[in-house]
């Protein structure tokens, strides 16, 4: 049987299931999978985070390095964030540098901190115009069962808060806690049949018709937004989404991060 054939079959199945207002797990369409964070799980980085959306399993890691400032920045540290989509994750992930797809989704979590301004990067610099802290999150894909964008993002924040930056005594500056001032958490919405849902299974991942991707710092102000997928959305189904994303990531926020700290 072709693939054509199989996702065909699998389209007509989660479809109708839809209909009949249920998913193929059990969960209600607003309803995430199991969520769970475990920090400090990686020896030799500043940070870490193994985040599991059912069974989506994610790793985050920290590491960080002193480096020459951007010169418009010259007293502000850098943030640079990779991902790694390992084959053993999933079939459709392939061996080699990092394809399209893994370079989007690191920049969506990359936005997400980024543009919330999570890091106080000017507690960075170590030597205004010549060497600063640099900051790596790379991620790495242990299991694809669909939605590594949001368990990306949240194992980046929960990585990023445990985080303790090392001293450079030859320049006077201390060992501290990453200067972290918010906490930005992606949340996927899917649009199947004009039924949204939340933390998208993989198979209602390959079947959906669009999914927004929707980034909210603690005040819950959008921070960055992804639209994948080929169906319109009206504006009204964007206002939607967004609620229901911003709604969601202050539960997780609540649930996962608000008690972490770093490393003693």
């Amino acid at each position: 049987m072709s693939n054509e054939v199989i996702s065909a079959l699998k389209k007509d199945f989660i479809h109708n299931l839809v209909i009949e207002g249920k998913r193929a797990d059990g969960r209600d369409f607003f309803e995430m999978r199991n969520v769970s964070v475990k920090t400090n799980v990686i020896d030799k980085a500043e940070g870490s985070a193994y985040v599991k959306f059912g069974e989506t399993k994610v790793l985050v890691g920290i590491k960080l390095q002193k480096g020459t400032p951007f010169p418009d920045d010259p007293n502000m540290g850098i943030i640079m964030t990779g991902m790694e989509m390992n084959p053993l994750a999933s079939p459709d992930f392939e061996p080699g540098p990092p394809k399209e797809d893994s370079i989007e989704m690191a920049r969506i979590v990359d936005r997400g901190v980024r543009e919330s301004h999570s890091i106080d990067l000017a507690k960075l610099c170590i030597k205004e115009g010549e060497l600063v802290w640099m900051v790596f999150v790379d991620i790495s894909i242990l299991n694809d069962a669909g939605n590594i964008v949001d368990a990306s993002c949240l194992g980046a924040i929960a990585a990023l808060m445990t985080t303790t930056v090392p001293a450079d005594e030859a320049n006077g500056f201390p060992s501290m806690p990453l200067p972290m001032q918010d906490y930005p958490v992606g949340v996927t919405v899917v649009n199947i049949g004009g039924q949204l849902m939340l933390d998208p299974a993989l198979d209602e991942e390959m079947v959906c018709g669009t999914k927004l991707t929707v980034i909210t710092n603690k005040e819950g102000a959008l921070s960055g937004m992804q639209k994948s997928g080929s169906e319109a959305l009206t504006p009204e189904k964007v206002f939607e989404m967004v609620n229901l994303g911003r709604d969601k990531a202050a539960e997780l926020r609540e649930r996962y991060l608000f008690n972490l700290s770093v490393r003693s």
